[in-house]
């Protein structure tokens, strides 16, 4: 698979995430740019976020799979008056539709929020919150 990239100086807010001990590989791979999803090996079906319960069938028996980092968008809103550690706006906040069939909550950047649309290719980006991990976002894809 790519690897994508890992910015250090985003513009929109990064917080550092809380790193639960069954998610350390996940937070490991993205300080790589490496998007990481857990994929269940009783039913078939891929998920996100990544928790060891798969949440079609309920089994235990899932393995961590490398995504592809592209996507399209499959809704958005524009925030336009942020709080706490997203002061800054606007910015977008949207659920991408990974191309391995999970939705992911994230953030569109690298682009006008005026230009993000339903159905539009993007990729990942990482933004780095610190050593051990690093947000993974996305933005449209060069033409």
């Amino acid at each position: 698979m790519s690897r994508f990239d890992v910015v250090d100086d985003p513009a929109l807010a990064t917080p550092v995430p809380e790193i639960a001990p069954e998610l350390t590989e996940f937070w490991s791979a993205t300080t790589e740019g490496r998007l990481l999803i857990r994929r269940c090996t009783a039913c078939g079906e891929a998920h996100w976020y990544p928790r060891t319960v798969c949440p079609f069938c309920h089994s235990t028996a899932t393995v961590w799979e490398e995504a592809s980092g592209r996507g399209t968008v499959y809704t958005f809103s524009v925030v336009r008056r942020g709080l706490g550690d997203y002061g800054t706006a606007p910015y977008v906040l949207a659920y991408v539709q990974l191309t391995e069939g999970p939705r992911m909550m994230t953030n569109i950047v690298d682009c006008p929020v005026e230009a993000v649309a339903v159905g539009q290719q993007v990729e990942v980006v990482f933004h780095r919150a610190s050593d051990d991990a690093a947000l993974p976002r996305f933005r449209p894809v060069a033409s």
